[in-house]
């Protein structure tokens, strides 16, 4: 699919908020939601589905609609229940399956306006993290999409004792709220410049942008992200933030 770039006014926009926030700090903060963020697709749901498909780990009947039904009830619980399910396995053979889950993706639908300002911020010496609810381990190969790292990735995740990932939570529920403590963690307080999002769970991670918040969507009117990101998108309007629809 052919995705809508930026705008010049928007380009304009995003420079004149890096070069605010350049005179301020030498290393200024920015923050990404992933999926339906950085690119067209969720990463995290996918890696689910591999798993599912490929049995790699064990699972209750019915795993897809488990997952869903939790969500409904409790979604940070669902979150961890994902990374939870890893447990026993060792770190480096599902950042592998991870790896072949995205890659079993053709082609990737990364939005290249995004990837263009992670590498105008990297040329500036901004300090950029992907922050999602999906599991760490399923976006850190996606991360390298956009020229980042596993170690530019807040997401949820379980404790990993020599090697082996355990059921125990490690660190902040990366949704809504925690996204924003997670990342003032990783940060030791400073707060970005920037941040993106698309759906309603990243409408904190904008509110705590110092410069510039910008609402992304591409869901089509029958995706079911569409009114989540229509509503972020009217929350752009209100709150006088950047939005852009990518279709």
């Amino acid at each position: 699919m052919k995705y809508k770039d930026y705008s010049d006014t928007l380009w304009t926009r995003i420079n004149s908020a890096l070069d605010l926030a350049l005179k301020e700090d030498s290393q200024p903060v920015a923050a990404f939601d992933a999926d339906g963020t950085l690119w067209d697709t969720d990463l995290g749901e996918n890696f689910f589905h591999y798993q599912i498909d490929n049995k790699l780990v064990p699972m209750p009947a019915n795993p897809w609609e488990y997952y869903e039904t939790l969500k409904a009830k409790d979604a940070p619980s669902a979150y961890l229940w994902l990374a939870q399910i890893c447990q026993g396995q060792k770190l480096d053979v599902v950042q592998e399956w991870a790896r072949q889950a995205v890659a079993s993706i053709k082609p990737i639908p990364v939005f290249l306006s995004q990837k263009k300002v992670i590498e105008l911020f990297l040329s500036k010496g901004v300090q950029i993290y992907i922050i999602t609810a999906s599991i760490k381990w399923s976006v850190e190969a996606g991360a390298e999409l956009v020229g980042l790292g596993a170690e530019n990735v807040l997401g949820v995740c379980t404790e990993v004792k020599n090697d082996i990932i355990s059921d125990k939570q490690s660190g902040l529920i990366t949704y809504r709220q925690g996204k924003v403590d997670a990342l003032l963690e990783a940060t030791k307080g400073k707060k970005p410049f920037f941040c993106s999002g698309n759906t309603m769970g990243d409408y904190q991670l904008l509110q705590s942008a110092t410069k510039l918040s910008l609402a992304v969507s591409a869901a089509a009117r029958d995706d079911k992200l569409f009114r989540t990101e229509a509503e972020l998108q009217e929350h752009a309007l209100k709150n006088s933030w950047e939005h852009h629809r990518f279709i």
